[in-house]
């Protein structure tokens, strides 16, 4: 499981790395050919996607590595680490492009600014379709194997393609005689690169602060536990994340007449059920408490 977890990782990374670094040739000489700052930014903006790329990818691998001695829990949250080195590196990526973009509107010499030629319109349109199908492709990648960093690369991807849609209005603006619409642009795209480093970053550190399962999962794990055959209440539940795996500890309350043996034997269905059901829960830990309620019912027909 883990070695085809790192595969999809491997192999998702791949093609974001390389269709990353043709788009952002593409997009630069567009940019420069073109006379468009917009889309020099947005060439900019997908640059930085190699670099997310790879750090999904390390993230992943890191966060893949067995338990040892000095790690029993194993390094999943390093995958946490990975997705907040990437929200700076993107909200690093926006604060560039919106200076640049507010120290051409602020020089206020827009009769001067060069219009954008055809080929910005192209690239646009280009990056639009590319970035949206990267989307697509890499979170499916991330949902198969439940990994953060993968998710908040395909989050990346899909800021790049809302981007070139604002560049792509820029250029369109510029060539209709509003040259000011293109370093706009570049205000739009730095809007969106912020907003997704930011949701990049909440979630990473909501994992990192050891979170619980969502509702969802939290009702699903609850129901299976109390499916079980000999659990007579569900004492205590608490989940928490780490990376794209999760922590589980139970507290069920059975009969207090069960020998030892009959009582391990209950927590033991109940925690492969759940580590069977779940594959994102790594360990479950069961603790059995007797039913007092079943013990104060039977002392007291004991006394009739």
């Amino acid at each position: 499981m883990a070695q085809n977890t790192h595969q999809i990782a491997v192999r998702v990374s791949n093609v974001g790395i390389f269709t990353n670094i043709g788009l952002s040739l593409f997009k630069f000489i567009a940019g420069f050919a073109g006379h468009s700052s917009a889309m020099i930014s947005d060439a900019i903006h997908s640059a930085s996607d190699v670099f997310a790329s790879c750090i999904a990818l390390v993230g992943v691998s890191m966060g893949e590595k067995n338990s040892d001695k000095e790690h029993p829990y194993g390094h999943e949250k390093l995958e946490c680490v990975a997705g907040i080195l990437l929200s700076g590196t993107l909200f690093a990526t926006g604060i560039g492009v919106g200076y640049a973009g507010i120290r051409t509107v602020v020089r206020g010499t827009w009769d001067q600014l060069p219009i954008p030629g055809v080929l910005p319109l192209i690239a646009a349109v280009v990056s639009i379709g590319t970035k949206e199908w990267m989307f697509w492709y890499t979170r499916s990648g991330a949902k198969r194997i439940n990994s953060p960093a993968l998710m908040a690369s395909a989050w990346h991807h899909r800021s790049d393609a809302l981007s070139s849609i604002g560049s792509l209005a820029g250029v369109v603006g510029a060539r209709l005689g509003y040259p000011v619409a293109d370093p706009i642009a570049s205000l739009v795209i730095c809007g969106f690169i912020i907003k997704v480093s930011v949701d990049i970053f909440r979630d990473a550190v909501s994992k990192l602060d050891d979170h619980s399962m969502d509702p969802q999962s939290l009702g699903e794990v609850k129901h299976l536990i109390e499916q079980q055959k000999g659990v007579v209440h569900l004492d205590n539940l608490k989940t928490r994340l780490a990376g794209n795996k999760a922590y589980v500890d139970v507290e069920i309350a059975v009969n207090p007449t069960l020998t030892v043996i009959e009582g391990h034997n209950i927590a033991e269905n109940v925690h492969h059920a759940i580590e069977n059901a779940f594959p994102q829960v790594k360990h479950c830990m069961v603790h059995v408490n007797p039913a007092l309620y079943e013990l104060n019912v039977q002392e007291s027909k004991e006394s009739c």
